[in-house]
């Protein structure tokens, strides 16, 4: 089945889409993101989503092409189109399509934002993946300073995914100045002593929608939360760990570097946090 995806204010088949080889996303990776999950057919924790797009923007100082209602309305409709039961939703807004190739971007008024959001099928809430637990090294982290803005500057964290899976992991730890700083795609978490460790918030790390409701719950909850930063022998030393996603909910890591975390399987705080945050989201979802 071909999918319908959303290109600068038009629904389309997937095979139909274009976008300018002028677009500065594509040209410049000036160009920042979103993915949020869908569960029953409704958009988990928009509202989140939205707020962190709206800040990535405006630190980059783009222009959004459309209002966040008209945003929400576009997200429905292509649930609908394509009959999204459980997946996601992949946003992309871009500084759009000046004519040529310049490092000074255009002004807004007159170079409109481009826009493209298009839908993925995943298993999210039954996930044997994401229960089973995953195996992760560690890497330098040499991404740019400004990790707190969404956007599609990629190219590091993929490198850092396929050194990875070159050694049989899943998934890289980035480490900066001796202390971890995330995953490559996630926010990064231990637990000792029955206490949640999680480096706190700046412009070192992005500031995870799904981290901000896995701690919301934790804290709910009753559980301790240290917001600090760790080592990967901290790590290595912790009774479980896990990392946080909006596709990936609460996932557990069970080994850092060869070493095995806890007892090598997935630990009970974790999989309680899971357990909650689908819970919750769930009922939130709209």
């Amino acid at each position: 089945m071909t999918r319908t995806v959303y290109v600068n204010g038009e629904y389309l088949p997937e095979t139909e889409a274009k976008v300018s080889i002028f677009d500065r996303g594509f040209l410049m990776a000036d160009a920042v993101y979103e993915v949020t999950s869908v569960i029953g057919g409704k958009l988990v924790d928009f509202e989140g989503h939205v707020t962190r797009l709206q800040r990535s923007m405006s630190e980059l100082e783009m222009v959004s092409p459309v209002t966040m209602d008209e945003l929400l309305a576009i997200h429905r409709e292509l649930i609908a189109k394509n009959d999204l039961n459980e997946g996601g939703i992949y946003l992309q807004i871009t500084r759009g399509a000046p004519g040529d190739r310049d490092f000074a971007w255009p002004d807004p008024d007159e170079v409109p934002a481009g826009i493209v959001l298009f839908t993925f099928n995943k298993p999210l809430v039954d996930s044997k993946v994401m229960d089973e637990g995953i195996k992760v090294i560690s890497i330098p982290d040499e991404r740019w300073s400004r990790r707190d803005i969404k956007t599609t500057q990629l190219l590091y964290p993929s490198y850092a995914k396929m050194q990875a899976k070159k050694k049989g992991c899943a998934d890289a730890w980035l480490v900066e100045d001796g202390f971890v700083t995330e995953g490559t795609a996630n926010n990064a978490y231990i637990v000792k002593d029955g206490t949640i460790i999680t480096r706190q918030l700046s412009n070192d790390i992005l500031h995870g929608i799904t981290r901000a409701a896995i701690l919301r719950f934790a804290r709910e909850a009753q559980m301790q939360v240290e917001e600090r930063p760790f080592t990967i022998e901290e790590a290595q030393g912790a009774d479980e760990a896990f990392v946080t996603s909006a596709t990936g909910f609460a996932q557990p890591v069970i080994e850092i570097d060869g070493a095995t975390i806890g007892t090598g399987v997935p630990g009970d705080i974790s999989k309680r946090l899971r357990e909650i945050y689908t819970e919750e989201m769930i009922k939130a979802a709209i």
